[in-house]
């Protein structure tokens, strides 16, 4: 709001005012969430119409179109689409508009996971900036800066893209004048906040064209030009003239550029290049015109950063651990209430609840989830007033959907209405002591799951029971977090999209909850713990059997009982010191990571509780300074589940489970948890792009900076694997990882740096991050065809764990349960899909726009938006096949699906249209643009993948395919 009022509207109101001056003239925008709000805002009837013209002409050009510039690094593939989807249904909704191009400078290194969503929208080219700079500049000598990315191996030429690296001066015009000590190119000058000033005049505003120094500006403008030239294999120069917060001042900025056209296009036999203005899509169809062959790059990220050799943007990955968690927690919590409220919109046509308001509530997080995948935003680079915001918006979202999601329940069961329904979801929640309390357990994935749920109340004495009245297996223990509440864990087997309730009574006859119970192991002491005779004891379920020594407090070995092979394993957590002061060194802050020396151990002295019980075990330990330390800055809560006959309890076994914490950390530290184990991995680690797909990183050695450069993302994924055996780490947040020695795998879980670099204090980027965090990540070690079939619905089991919605009966009522809907029991059906698709989306967009493209040019040409309700009849579906070509001998294999039969539990499918990924083409008309590769010598079209006419379609590996399906009015 703060940069709107700045300078953010200026930019649009200027810019429309002066592209309507001339006709030669020429803009391109990018993030929707700025120019919606000046839209909705700011703009005149009389602007909104020169923009419509403008769009019209191609002077006026939106490139991605998403609601921001997202990252690449640590956001996960579901964000990434819904913030593209919720900006291109806005611009088609509104102008027809459909962007085809990229442009995505700003991200800080780019994943292969992103030129195949680009694909899959419809788009003819990405463009991008910031990779290693060596590798930059090797491109760059050798004329390989644009290339045909085949980002995904599986879908390899399908959806491939054709992209381009920005040179070394990257995406902002060059400032330096060899003729004048003051700016150029440059007449707006810098933005200032919190006003913009009255009389017009911007700080350091460049150096006007003027007679006297017309020639001499061109001379500038052509040298670079020309430079540029060298350094691609076509005559045609993207000139990328403008950066950050610029043109919010467009007349000053337009004028002075007119005058270095026009006099270079009347010298252009002298200067020997024409210039004119262009949009993306004008450059890259000069490109296309050209015909040349282009090499093929696979699906390698250019991940990490660097931009020099001590600065490796590696630290961003863990910054503002609490935000990556919550931004998380918020789109998992969002994909839960579409797809409930799908549903009741679809079952229960005469419900009571507002479906707009409903709609609205849902925006409100879908616009909060979308802004916070922005390049300073998930990546925990902005100033602490802006993280404030996101989680502002992100709390209020979720918030809304909570609130929606209870009411929906409500309204289904037919209850009182002056019954309040708290529903708090994730947190635990605590019930009074005379109050019967209910939980609602919604599943959100279209798999069957069985898995624990944490409900915190006040007694140990508690029964738990099922909608039929029969007791539910439960273990209630003394909770970490307070000295009064106590854990109760309830197993739930719940079908695809479906939900369960559960009542809890103190207790009652015999079906007891069972008690953990806790032992204490005494403090050991590190530096003496070598001296002694091992003394090894055992945790047990059916899948492994984890060995801790008690000399240390710490872990020693895990056997995966079915193989029977037993790996050393230990874990620590250390620190890397780093440096603050920028005349000392290189420093690390929000982006880089710049460690001094090698991590440093954190503890001298290890505490250790074990609670046990029938259905899980939890081990925690407690990491101090010293044997004499009162507190603990450090903490590993370890869980392992047992579960009993009768229930499928192949993924709940197969997963340890760990919670930390961590917190507050001293300045300058950054705080890492290390696995070392016996496994011979030759120090290569395997890390996930976005959720999507995983990339191979052999440790690389470097002249300077090797620890930081061998630090990637990990959204969801990481690997290490011997020849028989593997370690797989799953994670609810992003964090940065890295294999530092042979066998090991170390995460990094938090960061709190200050720093006296300028432009970090001018922009209060120094960190001082003094939360507590407690990130989970489950541990999966098996053979690689065991862990194959387990980590990708392990990983979504983690992502999208059941929404716990709270109810209270007060005093002697009984409780209310649900009407069990036997009359018309197909509404029971649950959505269920195979092992190996996932159900990515199932929502109701409530876009107006007609599916048909040309009925909505035509509509918005003459004026007939339609106005009013949104339309409640289109749903939005996606189905993702989860593994890569070859992977696995079965689940590797395409699927065929009948999406009739797959929803036929929301209602009869009437009809079914398939879309491209964000939903604004038909893909049986969307042809992309096809680039010559030695692959493929003829230039043509891309056609799309078929659908056939009886609702069945077949997915094949790695593919995400986009529907829009339309049931039966009831």
């Amino acid at each position: 709001q703060e940069s709107m009022h700045a300078y953010a509207a200026n930019v649009y109101t200027t810019v429309i005012e002066e592209l309507m001056k001339g006709k030669q003239r020429k803009f391109i925008a990018v993030e929707q969430e700025f120019f919606r709000l000046w839209w909705d805002m700011v703009a005149t009837d009389t602007q909104k119409q020169q923009v419509h013209q403008l769009l019209q002409e191609g002077r006026l050009e939106f490139v991605i179109g998403g609601q921001v510039m997202h990252d690449e690094a640590v956001t996960l593939i579901d964000d990434q689409i819904l913030q593209l989807t919720e900006g291109h249904g806005f611009l088609y909704e509104t102008f027809g508009f459909r962007p085809q191009f990229s442009w995505h400078v700003d991200p800080f290194g780019a994943s292969a996971t992103t030129p195949t969503l680009f694909a899959l929208a419809g788009f003819n080219a990405h463009l991008i900036s910031r990779i290693d700079y060596d590798l930059k500049a090797d491109m760059q000598k050798n004329k390989k800066l644009q290339f045909v990315w085949q980002g995904s191996p599986s879908l390899s030429a399908r959806q491939e893209i054709f992209t381009h690296v920005m040179d070394q001066y990257s995406y902002c015009t060059p400032s330096q004048l060899p003729f004048s000590n003051r700016s150029g190119f440059f007449w707006n000058g810098f933005a200032t906040f919190p006003d913009p000033p009255k009389d017009g005049v911007y700080p350091n505003m460049s150096l006007p064209v003027t007679d006297a120094n017309l020639h001499l500006y061109a001379q500038t403008m052509v040298a670079n030009i020309k430079e540029r030239a060298a350094w691609f294999r076509t005559g045609d120069v993207l000139w990328p003239w403008g950066c950050d917060k610029q043109f919010f001042n467009a007349s000053v900025q337009y004028s002075n550029m007119d005058l270095l056209v026009d006099y270079i296009n009347k010298h252009s036999a002298e200067f020997g290049v024409t210039v004119q203005y262009a949009t993306v899509s004008d450059y890259f169809q000069a490109v296309y015109g050209r015909n040349l062959t282009w090499e093929i790059r696979d699906s390698q990220d250019f991940l990490p950063y660097s931009t020099e050799p001590f600065q490796a943007w590696t630290g961003f990955y863990t910054s503002r651990s609490t935000l990556k968690g919550i931004a998380r927690r918020a789109s998992s919590l969002l994909y839960a209430g579409e797809s409930f409220f799908t549903q009741y919109v679809q079952k229960h046509p005469e419900g009571s609840i507002c479906k707009c308001k409903a709609l609205k509530q849902l925006q409100s997080l879908r616009w909060a989830v979308s802004e916070v995948q922005h390049h300073d935003g998930i990546t925990g680079t902005e100033s602490p007033k802006v993280k404030d915001m996101y989680m502002n918006n992100l709390m209020y979202g979720m918030l809304n959907v909570k609130k929606l999601m209870a009411s929906i329940i409500f309204d289904i069961n037919n209850a009182k209405k002056n019954g309040e329904v708290y529903s708090s979801v994730y947190t635990k929640d605590s019930g009074e002591p005379d109050v019967d309390l209910y939980v609602v357990v919604y599943n959100p994935l279209a798999w069957n799951i069985t898995t624990f749920v944490t409900v915190s109340v006040s007694s140990e004495a508690m029964s738990v029971y099922d909608e039929q009245g029969r007791a539910v297996p439960a273990q209630v223990q003394s909770s970490v977090e307070s000295q009064s509440t106590y854990d109760l864990y309830i197993l739930v087997a719940i079908s695809g999209l479906s939900y369960r309730k559960y009542s809890i009574k103190p207790l009652d006859g015999q079906q007891a909850a069972f008690v953990g119970s806790l032992v204490k192991y005494k403090r050991r002491d590190l530096a003496r713990a070598g001296q002694q005779r091992q003394q090894l004891f055992p945790v047990v379920n059916s899948c492994y059997q984890i060995v801790f020594d008690q000399n240390t407090n710490l872990m020693h070995s895990i056997t995966d009982r079915e193989t029977n092979q037993t790996v050393q394993f230990t874990q620590e957590f250390l620190e890397y010191h780093v440096n603050g002061d920028t005349k000392k060194g290189p420093i690390s802050d929000n982006y880089l990571f710049a460690p001094n020396t090698s991590a440093v151990p954190v503890s001298k002295a290890v505490g250790l509780e074990v609670m046990s019980g029938s259905l899980m075990t939890e081990i925690r330990q407690y990491f101090y300074s010293n044997v004499t330390s009162q507190d603990y800055i450090y903490a590993v809560y370890t869980r392992l589940y047992s579960v009993p006959e009768g229930y499928d309890g192949k993924l709940l076994c197969r997963r340890i489970e760990q919670e930390y914490s961590v917190g507050p950390l001293e300045f300058n530290r950054e705080a890492v948890l290390r696995t070392s184990t016996s496994l011979n991995t030759k120090q290569l680690l395997y890390t996930d792009n976005n959720g999507y797909q995983m990339q191979k990183r052999p440790f690389k050695a470097y002249v300077n900076n090797t620890v930081a450069r061998n630090y990637y993302p990990m959204v969801q994924t990481a690997y290490i694997e011997d020849d028989t055996t593997r370690l797989m780490l799953l994670a609810e947040r992003a964090h940065g990882v890295s294999s530092q020695g042979n066998g090991q795998v170390e995460v990094m879980l938090h960061r709190r740096l200050w720093n006296n670099l300028q432009w970090d204090l001018d922009n209060n980027l120094t960190l001082n991050d003094s939360s507590v965090v407690r990130p989970v990540i489950w541990l999966i070690l098996g053979s690689k065809a065991v862990t194959n079939t387990l980590y990708r619905t392990s990983g979504l089991a983690l992502e999208h764990r059941p929404v716990v919605m709270f109810g209270a009966l007060s005093g002697g009522d009984k409780p209310k349960l649900p009407r069990q809907l036997q009359q018309n029991s197909v509404h029971d059906l649950p959505v269920t899909v195979p092992p190996n698709l996932h159900l990515q989306t199932l929502s109701i967009p409530g876009w107006r726009y007609s599916s048909n493209h040309e009925e909505q040019v035509h509509s918005i040409h003459m004026g007939e938006q339609k106005q009013g309700d949104p339309d409640f009849s289109r749903v939005l579906l996606r189905i993702r096949h989860l593994y890569e070509v070859g992977e696995d001998p079965v689940l590797s294999q395409p699927v065929v699906v009948d999406l009739k039969s797959l929803l036929k539990g929301l209602g009869s499918v009437m009809a079914v249209e398939e879309r491209s990924l964000t939903g604004t083409w038909d893909v049986n008309t969307l042809e992309r643009w096809k680039w010559k590769t030695a692959q493929q010598p003829g230039k043509r079209f891309f056609k799309s993948t078929e659908t056939s006419e009886d609702f069945t379609v077949t997915v094949h590996p790695k593919e995400i395919r986009t529907f829009f399906v339309y049931f039966q009015v009831q």
